[in-house]
């Protein structure tokens, strides 16, 4: 039984390892085989059943929500966040979206590609009221710039470190989360001076048994962080396996 119907999207970063195909742009709003980041990340979470959309916009906010204004997504609601420390860790991102989100929803990254069947089982995923389940790749010779990954620890389907830095690991983080509303709290736990990245409330979580993994298998994602990561992603997701939208669209770069 799905267990979310609402998407939070972290869309506030200024993108600068990509700037070479973003220029002065937001970087949701990269060209990927035609269409925004964004535009894929948000059709490919409606396939899989989400009805709503939080998106925490920063940089370049206001041109983000220009363009979703001129190219909607049928049968959708959207809630628009401002954060104006967008500078800082994602961790305050998300925390932005605390007064709005009520309820168990999944949280996703704007520049991270996935196929629509992965969401769909993670959202199918039984989730403790005070958990969050993490989707993970144990394909670990399968991904791209592995320097660059977020890595995971896992024992079974429990989740005992998380980090880029992590010497041992046998997975990795796609950045897609089925959560609940105590996200925001361990968050908030893990926060020093103002800031924290998600990662931080993640650890927390994890020392306190309440953090889970679940296995995507030969499932294809993409963290497009680079212009090598987005012509990668351009190969592994190509244009004619989208599918997306009643219509064209156009992309911000």
């Amino acid at each position: 039984m799905q267990t979310a119907k609402l998407a939070l999207i972290l869309a506030a970063g200024n993108g600068s390892r990509i700037a070479a195909r973003s220029g002065e742009g937001p970087k949701p709003l990269v060209n990927l085989n035609g269409k925004p980041l964004l535009e894929h990340v948000m059709s490919r979470a409606r396939q899989a059943g989400i009805e709503e959309f939080v998106i925490v916009v920063g940089y370049r906010g206001e041109a983000i929500k220009e363009w979703y204004e001129k190219h909607p997504l049928p049968g959708v609601h959207v809630t628009w966040i401002e954060n104006p420390d967008f500078r800082k860790d994602n961790g305050i991102s998300v925390l932005c979206a605390k007064s709005v989100i009520q309820e168990n929803f999944l949280l996703l990254m704007a520049d991270h590609i996935f196929e629509a069947e992965t969401v769909r089982s993670l959202l199918q995923q039984p989730v403790g009221n005070d958990e969050v389940i993490l989707a993970v790749d144990r394909n670990i010779r399968g991904i791209f710039d592995l320097d660059d990954a977020t890595k995971v620890k896992l024992e079974k389907d429990r989740i005992l470190e998380i980090g880029k830095a992590l010497q041992s690991y046998n997975a990795l983080d796609t950045g897609m989360f089925l959560c609940t509303p105590a996200l925001f709290a361990w968050l908030e736990k893990a926060a020093a001076n103002g800031n924290c990245s998600l990662s931080d409330g993640l650890r927390v979580m994890a020392a306190h048994g309440k953090f889970r993994g679940f296995d995507i298998g030969g499932a294809h994602w993409q963290d497009v962080d680079t212009p090598a990561a987005l012509d990668y992603a351009q190969q592994v997701f190509p244009a004619n396996c989208w599918n997306i939208g009643d219509g064209p669209s156009v992309a911000y770069a």
